[in-house]
């Protein structure tokens, strides 16, 4: 079975954009708008391939290529069809299934091989050398079974990266909106930050996952969270032009102001 090496995830990019937010002291709103989305548009269309580090003199993290990568990474998407997409409950050949990390098997959906593994070995919570749990894994790359099967068999959902990374950030950067409630239903800070400075609620507005923005502000997300140099969701919104995030976060705040004033 050929296995194909993960391509570039959208956090990644998120993570620059929430940066260069932090970074920018423009003297000029409107310039620093159109500035952003210049930035936003040539990073779509590039291939990250390092994380950008959290701040001044704290090295990049490694760099994931096909001779270095030992095995997938919840913060780049797999390319290869996954069994959700096949109908198969089982793809990977047991010869493979034994050379396989737990994070792959539940980035890839394989659950009965993941479900030996983890009473064999007792590695439900097992990090790896960026410290992702198999929990994240699954949640970026969508596999719904798996997350609720690790969450059932006591997966902690609050355990974060080395880069402050949440199950829950994942999921929301690329709108898995039945892994986002799942993980909600399980009390998870719905404003964890990351050292790039996202939240959930940056991500989901950075992805336009409409569904996943209503739902993290239905469950306390703060909308007036800001960077350091003042943006917000909000701002993040309107710089890439996304209309409909726009309006369930309007729609969101007139309803606190309405509560506030009865």
């Amino acid at each position: 079975m050929t296995r194909i090496l993960p391509s570039r995830f959208d956090m990644n990019v998120c993570s620059r954009f929430v940066k260069s937010l932090n970074e920018e002291d423009s003297k000029n709103i409107q310039d620093q708008v159109n500035s952003d989305l210049e930035v936003a548009s040539v990073l779509f269309k590039a291939e990250c391939s390092i994380h950008t580090s959290p701040s001044p003199g704290v090295q990049a993290r490694p760099v994931y290529t096909p001779s270095t990568a030992k095995h997938f990474s919840p913060i780049k998407q797999s390319t290869t069809l996954t069994n959700k997409h096949r109908g198969n409950e089982v793809s990977t050949t047991p010869l493979l299934a034994n050379s396989l990390s737990v994070h792959q098997l539940a980035a890839q959906g394989e659950m009965l091989y993941l479900a030996t593994r983890i009473e064999q070995e007792n590695v439900i919570n097992h990090t790896d050398e960026e410290g992702l749990t198999p929990v994240m894994w699954a949640a970026a790359h969508g596999q719904i079974a798996v997350v609720e099967f690790l969450l059932q068999n006591g997966a902690d959902p609050q355990l974060l990266g080395k880069g402050r990374e949440s199950a829950l950030s994942l999921a929301c950067s690329k709108g898995y909106a039945d892994i986002v409630k799942m993980l909600l239903d399980c009390g998870v800070d719905v404003n964890e930050y990351d050292w790039n400075g996202g939240t959930p609620l940056l991500y989901a507005v950075h992805g336009n996952h409409v569904q996943c923005v209503q739902m993290l502000l239905e469950r306390g997300a703060d909308p007036t969270i800001e960077t350091d140099s003042g943006y917000n969701s909000m701002d993040l919104a309107v710089a890439l032009g996304y209309r409909s995030v726009q309006q369930v976060i309007e729609s969101h705040l007139l309803k606190l102001l309405q509560n506030i004033k009865e």
